[in-house]
């Protein structure tokens, strides 16, 4: 996070210091020169962020009306007001920033970017990995097979057993299941009490 303020504050001072390397190499063009073109990219941007955001709005509507998310044309709205803001800022980098963001040719692959390493990630770590379907449905995560020849514990004092250390035998005319673990076999039977039993356990 403090990288990217630094980056932000490092914007204005590269601006100012390009300015008066233009003015100072450049004859013709003074320092009322150089605000004018400032002035006249600025506005410009503008007009070419309105109607940028129209067409955005156009294709966010037709998403809708075919029943899809808008999640590309809701990206474009945010680099969007992204561009207006450098756009309005004073400067030779904010405006060439703020016309990479305008321009569709160039507003795409920063989009796919985005959405890639920052929004995707982003995602996955808070919803854990349902945000892009990266989810476990079968096996062990992390790579924690089941080892053959028996269950091994783990550093968190659990067991990984595999599909032949154990068995579930169910008896369909009692209310009863057993499993066997190899050496040792616990059942559990419903119909089954005992008097020293605390009942809070069950």
């Amino acid at each position: 996070m403090l990288r990217w303020i630094f980056a932000l504050l490092l914007i204005p001072f590269l601006d100012a210091v390009i300015l008066a390397v233009v003015v100072s190499q450049t004859s013709y063009l003074g320092w009322v020169g150089m605000v004018l073109l400032v002035v006249l990219t600025g506005l410009v941007g503008m007009l070419l962020v309105r109607a940028e955001g129209r067409r955005t709005i156009r294709k966010m509507q037709r998403s809708m009306a075919q029943g899809k998310p808008p999640t590309d044309e809701l990206l474009d709205g945010g680099l969007l007001i992204a561009a207006g803001a450098f756009l309005l800022t004073p400067g030779l980098v904010t405006d060439a920033i703020g016309f990479l963001l305008v321009i569709p040719l160039t507003r795409i692959p920063i989009r796919a970017a985005l959405k890639r390493f920052v929004i995707i990630p982003y995602a996955d770590k808070k919803t854990g990995g349902f945000a892009s379907g990266q989810v476990w449905t079968f096996g062990f995560p992390d790579g924690g097979v089941a080892r053959d020849g028996g269950s091994e514990p783990t550093d968190g004092g659990t067991y990984d057993l595999g599909a032949d250390d154990y068995t579930v035998d169910a008896d369909r005319s009692e209310d009863s299941y057993s499993i066997d673990f190899g050496n040792e076999r616990t059942s559990d039977r419903a119909d089954e009490t005992d008097e020293d039993d605390d009942p809070y356990a069950r």
